[in-house]
C-alpha cells in the first residue's frame, strides 16, 4: 500500500502534462487552420473585387451608336452610283463610361485620294467586317469629332465621334462621284490593310447585306448590321 500512493501519484502527473500537451497541440493547429481559412476568405474577396471591378471598366469603357448608318455611292468600273464607297456612322460613351480610345489608323481631308494612310499610327480600336463573301478582321476608318471635343482622339462623357469606315478610295479631284473614275479599288499599304474592296474583290451592291463591328481596347463589341436598298442613291439612311 505504500508504494501504490506515489506511483498513482506520478502517473497522475504524466497524464496532466500529456494533456496539456495535446491541448497546446490543438490550440496550435486551430490557430494555423484558423489563420488559413481567414487568408483563403481575404484572398477569395480580393480576387471576387478584381473580377467585379474589371467587370465594371469593361461595361463603362463601351460605345454606343447615336444615330444612323448613312451610306454614300460612288462610280465604280461599271457606271454611275454602282456602288457602296463609304459608310459613316456617330458613336458615343455609353453610360456616362470610361474614355474610349478613337486613334484612328487612317485620315481624310477631302484633297486628293481619301482616306490617307497615317503611319505608325497607334490605334486601339479596331472595326471588322463581314458579307456573305469575306470577313475582314482590320478595315480602313477615319474618324471626325462632332460638337464640343477636348482636341484628342479620346472619346469622353458627352463628346460624339463619326467614324467613317471606307470601302473604296474617293478621288476628290474628280468632282462628279457618279464618274467611273471618282472612286478607286483598294491599294494595299505597308500595314497590310487592303479595304474592304480590293482588285477583284466583291463590291457592296443592292440587296446586299453586311455587318461591322467596332471593337475597342476595353469594353463590349458594337455591331452594326444593315441591309443595302435596292436602288442606289448617293445618299442614304441605313436605318
Amino acid at each position: 500500500m505504500s508504494w501504490n500512493g506515489p506511483r498513482n501519484a506520478g502517473a497522475r502527473g504524466i497524464t496532466g502534462l500529456e494533456t496539456a500537451i495535446i491541448l497546446i497541440a490543438f490550440v496550435v493547429v486551430a490557430t494555423v487552420f484558423a489563420f488559413t481559412v481567414l487568408s483563403t476568405g481575404v484572398f477569395s474577396a480580393e480576387r471576387s473585387k478584381e473580377t467585379i471591378y474589371a467587370g465594371l471598366q469593361e461595361a463603362r469603357s463601351s460605345i454606343e451608336p447615336r444615330g444612323s448608318i448613312i451610306a454614300y455611292t460612288g462610280g465604280h468600273g461599271s457606271g454611275p452610283t454602282s456602288t457602296v464607297f463609304k459608310v459613316t456612322f456617330v458613336v458615343g460613351n455609353s453610360a456616362s463610361g470610361a474614355e474610349v480610345d478613337l486613334t484612328p489608323p487612317y485620315s481624310a481631308d477631302a484633297s486628293g485620294t481619301d482616306p490617307d494612310f497615317v503611319a505608325n499610327a497607334e490605334y486601339r480600336t479596331i472595326i471588322s467586317y463581314t458579307d456573305r463573301n469575306q470577313h475582314l478582321s482590320d478595315v480602313p476608318w477615319s474618324v471626325d469629332f462632332v460638337g464640343e471635343s477636348s482636341n484628342d482622339f479620346l472619346l469622353e462623357v458627352g463628346e460624339k465621334a463619326e467614324i467613317t469606315v471606307w470601302m473604296l478610295q474617293r478621288d476628290y479631284s474628280v468632282a462628279d462621284v457618279t464618274a467611273a473614275n471618282a472612286v478607286t479599288t483598294w491599294v494595299p499599304d505597308s500595314r497590310g490593310a487592303h479595304g474592304i474592296l480590293t482588285t477583284g474583290g466583291t463590291i457592296l451592291t443592292p440587296n446586299d447585306k453586311f455587318t461591322l463591328e467596332v471593337k475597342p481596347a476595353l469594353g463590349s463589341v458594337m455591331t452594326l448590321e444593315r441591309v443595302v436598298p435596292v436602288r442606289l442613291d448617293q445618299i442614304m439612311d441605313l436605318k
